[in-house]
């Protein structure tokens, strides 16, 4: 299990912008769960959309699916900000499996060549947009 998955070599973690398509759980401290979608993902955390905010500092579980496989890692939530339907909350992945790890690495790496293979030459693609600051 790493406890921080952060990258030691002070490069930014590839994000993939999944556009508010994939569904997650998330499970609160005190038992209780919301369902949110997620905007944007990487190894190192995230932007969660919620119909209500979540406590900067709070922490909670997070239930993913990655084709036929479930991650489950904890994460701490950022400063949340209002969004067209709901808010959006980034986040910070604070534990996550190796295989987990895995699992999210292969599945980005996946999303960004499809990406790439649907932009045009011409079109002014840039792979700086699928880089968020890292947490």
């Amino acid at each position: 299990m790493n406890d921080s998955p952060r990258m030691r070599s002070g490069t930014r973690a590839p994000r993939v912008d999944l556009q508010g398509r994939v569904s997650v759980f998330v499970r609160l401290e005190n038992g209780r769960q919301l369902i949110g979608k997620l905007h944007q993902l990487s190894v190192t955390g995230g932007v969660l959309q919620i119909s209500t905010y979540l406590e900067e500092r709070s922490k909670v579980g997070l239930t993913i699916q990655i084709g036929a496989s479930m991650v489950r890692p904890d994460a701490e939530m950022l400063f949340p900000m209002w969004g067209a339907n709901g808010y959006l909350q980034p986040f910070r992945l604070i534990r996550l499996w190796a295989e987990e790890r895995h699992l999210l690495e292969e599945e980005i790496s996946e999303r960004l060549k499809q990406t790439v293979a649907r932009s045009s030459p011409g079109s002014g693609f840039s792979t700086r947009g699928f880089y968020l600051e890292s947490f």
